[in-house]
């Protein structure tokens, strides 16, 4: 007989969701809320106005604790890590030997209050999906260096939008103070939280790293503002998306480089060709060999010029049929109002204002390569 599949597992604030009547999936082994009674579309529209709160729970929280954990992370990620200053975060990715991405992943070095909380020298947020191979990952090439230790006590919550620094203030003064990209340790309802201003959205907003004890307070608290309304993974996808955000798994996984995936920005000066630091991560000589211009191919956005979704898989073909690739993200946007997509195509078809055509149920749709975002990010800089 097969093997009954493992129960869904549930987030902190899984009572919460059901009574607010969302509408439950399964995602990455959890029960995850995909949107609420008011819908996708309004709760992206209200993301985009106000201030929306997601459950992001599933994801993996890890702490890595030692004088060489910050080095030792640089041996794995083509990202400065070492020269980064306490309470600054930045984004970052794992690299397989190929030069593709085994996993993107956002990193703090922690500041001395946050250290002594117990969020160690280097706390790292990962993907709901690769946690676990992740954490093995970080044990099997550094857990020599310093200890790796993952964080299930701890619940996750975004909270996004224009107003999301406003109703944050009302908790804590100083988390409004705080710059893009930093971090802090802060008690908001009572809990202590570590609070990163970023998210995935391209909206200023918040992490908020919590005891899981504590999440459904603090979430509750939140939603009490008349600012903000909860938001699900529906919203989520459509919102990084129309952000020019990446998802893994989707649109950036192990066969792709960050040079093609249009992440360079990610690799700063130290650690490239000539940097105090170069190289020594898995795949740095594929990665820097496409640094110098042999990526063979570059993520770009597509708009459709007729009003038709292009969904994920739909297959690419220039204007004689030669097949090109295949969208990896696509949706029809709610801020944008037309449809979007993602894709990667050959150098020599990424360029500016260049058409490609989408294979949908037998007619070819015409879509045109544009810049990312497709709506402008409005971080708080």
């Amino acid at each position: 007989m097969p093997e009954a599949p493992a129960p869904l597992q549930q987030t902190p604030l899984h009572a919460l969701h059901l009574r607010l009547g969302a509408r439950m999936v399964p995602f990455a082994g959890y029960a995850m809320p995909v949107q609420y009674p008011a819908g996708l579309i309004a709760e992206h529209r209200h993301c985009r106005r106000a201030a929306a709160l997601f459950d992001v729970s599933h994801m993996g929280q890890l702490r890595l604790v030692g004088a060489e954990a910050a080095a030792a992370l640089e041996t794995l990620v083509p990202v400065d890590v070492v020269d980064l200053a306490p309470g600054r975060q930045r984004y970052a990715f794992f690299t397989n030997d190929g030069g593709g991405l085994l996993d993107d992943l956002m990193l703090v070095r922690t500041p001395g209050q946050a250290r002594d909380a117990g969020f160690g020298d280097v706390f790292v947020v990962v993907n709901a999906a690769g946690k676990d191979a992740d954490l093995q990952h970080l044990l099997t090439h550094i857990g020599h260096r310093c200890r790796v230790l993952p964080m299930p006590e701890r619940a996750l919550l975004a909270l996004q939008g224009p107003q999301a620094a406003a109703v944050m203030a009302r908790l804590h003064g100083g988390v409004a103070e705080l710059a893009f990209m930093a971090g802090g340790l802060y008690t908001l309802a009572g809990a202590d939280c570590f609070v990163t201003r970023s998210g995935y959205t391209g909206e200023d907003g918040f992490e908020i790293s919590v005891p899981a004890e504590a999440a459904p307070a603090l979430a509750e608290r939140l939603l009490a503002q008349p600012e903000v309304a909860p938001a699900g993974l529906g919203a989520r996808d459509t919102l990084r998306l129309e952000a020019g955000l990446c998802l893994y798994g989707q649109d950036i996984d192990a066969a792709t480089s960050p040079v093609e995936a249009g992440l360079a920005w990610a690799i700063q000066k130290v650690r490239r060709p000539g940097g105090a630091r170069a190289g020594g991560y898995p795949g740095a000589a594929v990665i820097e060999a496409h640094l110098a211009g042999a990526a063979p191919s570059r993520r770009v956005g597509l708009l459709g010029l007729e009003r038709v979704p292009v969904r994920p898989g739909t297959p690419l073909v220039d204007a004689h049929g030669h097949a090109l690739g295949r969208v990896r993200s696509g949706t029809l946007a709610p801020t944008v109002d037309q449809p979007i997509a993602m894709a990667y195509l050959p150098r020599e078809h990424a360029l500016p204002a260049h058409e490609v055509y989408a294979q949908v149920r037998g007619q070819r749709l015409p879509m045109r390569v544009t810049p990312l975002p497709f709506t402008p990010h409005r971080y708080h800089r």
